[in-house]
């Protein structure tokens, strides 16, 4: 399971308030088409607790790295000195 990092939520909506659960929306163009992507941000102890509330266990949480060059394409994004930039976290779920 893939969910956007909660922290991603702060970066693009400065305003917004981590801890709570809000519904947001951006628009994107794929292959010329207008898209509007809707998003609910959920700081990171609401994703564990809905994890486990379902009936799963959490065996891995893991935050990757961007992909090789992505610091040149997106410098202003990739800053960290490690060439780390929060964008996804991915879960490995167990049924409890």
């Amino acid at each position: 399971m893939a969910v956007n990092h909660p922290f991603v939520y702060h970066l693009i909506r400065p305003e917004g308030d981590y801890f709570a659960t809000e519904q947001w929306t951006d628009e994107y163009t794929f292959n010329g088409q207008p898209a509007v992507l809707t998003y609910w941000h959920r700081p990171m102890h609401a994703i564990a607790n809905e994890f486990t509330a379902a009936g799963f266990r959490i065996a891995v949480v893991s935050e990757p790295p961007p992909a090789p060059g992505a610091r040149e394409a997106f410098p202003d994004l990739v800053t960290s000195p490690s060439g780390y930039i929060l964008c996804f976290l991915f879960f490995v779920l167990e049924a409890a």
